[in-house]
Formats: C-alpha cells, sequence, structure tokens
C-alpha cells in the first residue's frame, strides 16, 4: 500500500507589494501547523518522504511540521510543486522511489485540491494548513490512481 499525504501551506501574509514566491507564513499560520502536526502525532503517522515547493510559505510549513513530528530526515524541495498543473503533480508523485510508503507533499491550491478530487472525489474547500489523507491499494507509485484509491481521512489545524 501507498500512502499520500496532501497538505496545503499554512496562512500566509497578504502582502500585495511582494513577489508570489516569497510571501511568508504569518504566526497564526505556524501555530496552525503546529496544531496540525499534533494531530497527526495522534494519528501515530509514518512518513518516508516530505516533498515541499521550495516556495517560502510552503517551505516554512514543511518546517514546522519537521519540527513538530521529530521528522530525522531532509525535506526534498521541488521546483515543479510551486504553480504546478495536475499532470505534474501527478508525474512527480509516479517518480518516487518505491521504497517510500507513506509520501507528504506540502504545496499550494489548486493543484493539491485538484489532486484530492481526481484521486478520490474530495470536493471539500481545501483551505490552507488543512491536510488530507489518501491511500492506494498499490506496490508501486507508477500504479497509483482513482481506480485503486480510497480517501483516509481529512484534518484542519
Amino acid at each position: 500500500m501507498k500512502t499520500l499525504y496532501l497538505l496545503r501551506h499554512g496562512e500566509k501574509e497578504e502582502n500585495i507589494s511582494q513577489d508570489d514566491y516569497d510571501i511568508n507564513l504569518t504566526q497564526k499560520g505556524k501555530e496552525d501547523i503546529a496544531k496540525l502536526a499534533k494531530k497527526l502525532l495522534k494519528r501515530e503517522i509514518n512518513l518516508d518522504l516530505i516533498v515541499s515547493s521550495p516556495a517560502n510559505r510552503a517551505r516554512q510549513t514543511a518546517e514546522v511540521l519537521v519540527k513538530e513530528l521529530n521528522y530525522p530526515r531532509n525535506i526534498m524541495y521541488n521546483e515543479v510543486i510551486y504553480q504546478a498543473f495536475l499532470n505534474e503533480l501527478n508525474e512527480t508523485i509516479t517518480y518516487t522511489f518505491d521504497t517510500v510508503n507513506s509520501l507528504l507533499i506540502v504545496g499550494h491550491n489548486p493543484s493539491l485540491a485538484a489532486l484530492a478530487y481526481t484521486f478520490c472525489g474530495f470536493r471539500e474547500p481545501f483551505d490552507m494548513g488543512d491536510i488530507i489523507r489518501i491511500d492506494f491499494n498499490c506496490n508501486s507509485w507508477v500504479e497509483i490512481g482513482k481506480h485503486n484509491a480510497s480517501f483516509n481521512f481529512f484534518e484542519k489545524p
């Protein structure tokens, strides 16, 4: 089985004078991600790999999460996740090594919401700081798809 977590970055600053890539998390955004991490700890999740957009708000989200979860590995940053089209995000996931059974992606809308809808028909609002878990009944990331996906949970901070 392969497990995919899609985490939308935390609440961002509303600074229209900054380049979108450079926008940071608000203090509330950081606190929300810390709260979310505590909820994930209660669920006893085990992450093999965290891949994040390198945009500041996504990077900061991943860093808060890693600290709170005591994640022992490095975060992988992938430029493709920033402003990704659905097919690019899907391709990024399918290129994951099969030794990784549990993958968490920190990214942005609309691509994360579109991916959740594509795999399991998830239609709820996917707000900043929200996470969804999707399980796939397969042994390789290349095999993931709507046909073997199942919604596991959706959590808000």
